[in-house]
């Protein structure tokens, strides 16, 4: 069979060589046509596996989370993908990519959809490019849902979805990607460290705060039990899933695949992806082996995201070598934020803002140390993209919350989301026998 196999392998590239040959000389298909084809297929598969984070994220964050919310939660998650899409598609694509200049460098619109607006980068067609981005829209809302996880009104988080989706995330998004100031000025985030990540980390800071803790999350008295996570299975899962689509996130954030150079470029992205994910989660369980005395399963988990999240700024411009120290510091700060959060107060149930806030301020400045890019331009970048997210839903936060229209009721959080918000469980006694109501 081997054998077989080994011969019909070169058999079959020549066949498909002198096809793509004899089309070409008919004038039928040409290699720019070819070009084109494998970029955008190739984008389309990168969007996918973008898409697919979601999955991860839903998992990460009803596995660290009680139970009792797990409907909740997928339901956040699913919605942020769902009216994400079509509010990014509606306002914020036309903000971020637009050809119209409103406030020159920090305001832009391009109208209505796809088609209204400049086509994107050369090669690609703008559906295909729209759907790539649009990935990345759905990433950076749904970062938040871990921070305000168990106490949010499911109205007030959809009313945050919109606004994130719709202004926050396009108008920053617009600065770096869409050509404005922080581009201008050479400030350099390759796949979203901050333009994705630290947005949806600050934004979900300034939520965690506004919301307060979950009842009794502080309390000197509450069983060391009471807000562990409730499936470690889960969690694991989920980070594996966002592990593998960030293949998609950082290799197709190159956005061209054909070319001997774009092929180099594509296999260290993936491959410094990889070392900083191992990297990030082996220093963070290290680190927290040592302060808890006991390997803890939910640091190194937390660890390789960190890692991934502070590779994504950088992940064209550094060795291997760099990237595994950029992604184990990643993990280190992790693992210390985590700490400053809890002697703070500050109830983050999954660690969203240690992970994407605190990695993604990591990021910006490795990419000055390891990259080569102006310190100076890329600490003003970061500070400005993760102060804008955070005041931004600070605000909106605030004015849901003094409206009464931010956190459900202590009766509704002792009880559960699932049931007092959905009226269903995740869980039932006829299924695994495992209680919502722990």
């Amino acid at each position: 069979m081997v054998n077989r196999l080994t011969r019909a392998v070169p058999i079959a590239l020549l066949l498909s060589l002198m096809a793509t040959s004899a089309f070409a000389q008919d004038g039928e298909i040409s290699a720019a046509e070819v070009t084109y084809a494998i970029n955008n297929f190739a984008l389309l598969i990168c969007a996918v596996l973008v898409l697919f984070m979601q999955a991860g994220f839903a998992l990460v964050e009803l596995g660290f989370n009680s139970s009792k919310n797990v409907v909740n939660i997928m339901f956040k998650n699913f919605l942020d993908m769902a009216l994400g899409v079509m509010i990014y598609w509606f306002v914020g694509f036309g903000i971020m990519y637009g050809a119209s200049q409103i406030i020159p460098g920090f305001l832009t619109w391009g109208g209505f959809g796809v088609s209204e607006v400049s086509a994107g980068p050369e090669g690609l067609n703008p559906q295909a490019n729209f759907l790539f981005q649009v990935a990345f829209a759905a990433t950076a809302a749904t970062i938040v849902s871990g921070a305000v996880a168990g106490r949010i009104k499911v109205s007030a988080y959809l009313i945050y979805t919109v606004f994130i989706t719709a202004i926050v995330y396009p108008i920053s998004g617009y600065w770096q990607w869409g050509g404005g100031w922080l581009s201008q000025m050479g400030f350099h985030d390759f796949a979203g460290s901050l333009v994705v990540h630290a947005v949806g980390g600050f934004a979900g800071l300034a939520g965690a705060i506004v919301l307060g803790p979950r009842i009794g999350r502080f309390a000197k008295d509450s069983p060391k039990h009471a807000f562990a996570p409730h499936n470690y299975a889960f969690a694991g899962l989920g980070v594996f899933i966002l592990w593998i689509g960030w293949y998609g996130f950082n290799p197709g954030s190159q956005l061209a695949f054909v070319g001997q150079a774009n092929t180099d470029a594509v296999m260290l992205i993936a491959v410094n992806t990889t070392l900083a994910a191992g990297a990030g989660a082996v220093a963070a369980l290290f680190l927290s082996w040592f302060l808890l005395k006991r390997p803890d399963l939910g640091s190194a988990l937390n660890g390789a995201l960190a890692g991934l999240v502070s590779i994504t700024a950088n992940c064209d411009a550094v060795t291997n070598t760099e990237s595994l120290i950029i992604g184990a510091i990643g993990g280190l700060l992790v693992v210390l934020a985590t700490i400053m959060l809890e002697r703070l107060k500050i109830d983050d149930p999954v660690g969203a803002f240690p992970v994407h806030g605190v990695g993604g301020l990591w990021a910006g400045i490795a990419t000055a140390i390891f990259g080569g890019y102006a310190l100076t331009t890329q600490i003003i970048g970061s500070v400005a993209i993760a102060a804008w997210a955070f005041v931004m839903c600070f605000i909106l936060f605030a004015i849901l919350k003094a409206m009464g229209q931010l956190r459900v009721s202590p009766e509704e959080e002792e009880v559960g989301l699932d049931l007092t918000e959905h009226g269903t469980e995740a869980y039932s006694l006829t299924g695994l026998g495992v209680l919502s109501s722990d």
